[in-house]
């Protein structure tokens, strides 16, 4: 006799697969121009010594990744895993430092992405069991900016959140394992994430949710990658 509660999980779980292929395609065009080599040029370039030794410039630390929070909304995908963003890193803007550090922003990204959320997965939400949860906290003893906007977010949506659903092993986020610390009782989980630049810290909440059977759906509010 089929589980009644195993039915009504496989009933419930949104199939990506197909909500994905109904979102459109955008074209990108060639960018390529012809470009011109005067003769000076071309006699500098082959007067150039090709074994001579380069000079590793210094990382100049102070510079930091900045966002001017210019729409552009988009999917990527960071290795096998695919993501929603709402922003792009750009060359002027506000630091990533002093976004986190503004409360203000709290309210601001859990708006905007609230929308994201809203415009990908339209009637689902209101058709199928979700929650939403973030990455791990790596640096952080008390609730950081993902986590508050995440909280916001569910209120907003009227979903449940669940803080810490996962452990990091470590502060690195490249190559990052995590272990289960609460496992949703919902079968879809949204996950958030303020900054994305690998992919590496997604594709282990994947993985880790893979395991037990949960469907994911991933968003972020900055791509944090040109």
């Amino acid at each position: 006799m089929p589980d009644s509660n195993n039915t009504l999980v496989a009933r419930a779980a949104v199939d990506l697969g197909e909500l994905l292929a109904q979102i459109p395609k955008q074209s990108i065009g060639s960018a390529l121009s012809d470009v011109t080599t005067s003769p000076s040029e071309t006699s500098a370039a082959h007067s150039k010594d090709l074994f001579e030794e380069k000079k590793r410039h210094a990382w100049d630390k102070s510079t930091e990744a900045r966002c001017d929070f210019t729409y552009k909304p988009r999917i990527t995908r960071r290795g096998d895993t695919w993501f929603f963003s709402l922003w792009q890193k750009s060359v002027f803007g506000r630091t990533l430092t002093d976004i986190k550090s503004d409360p203000s922003m709290v309210p601001f990204f859990a708006d905007k992405v609230t929308w994201l959320i809203q415009d990908v997965l339209g009637e689902e939400l209101n058709t199928a069991h979700w929650c939403i949860c973030t990455t791990p906290k790596r640096r952080h003893l008390v609730k950081n900016f993902a986590t508050l906007i995440s909280e916001d977010i569910a209120h907003r949506l009227s979903i449940p959140f669940y803080e810490d659903v996962a452990f990091c092993h470590s502060k690195e986020r490249v190559n990052a394992v995590f272990s289960l610390n609460i496992l949703p009782k919902e079968p879809n989980i949204i996950v958030f994430d303020d900054f994305v630049t690998t992919g590496s810290t997604l594709k282990a909440m994947r993985t880790l949710l893979r395991e037990h059977h949960k469907t994911t759906i991933f968003f972020t509010g900055i791509n944090n990658k040109l």
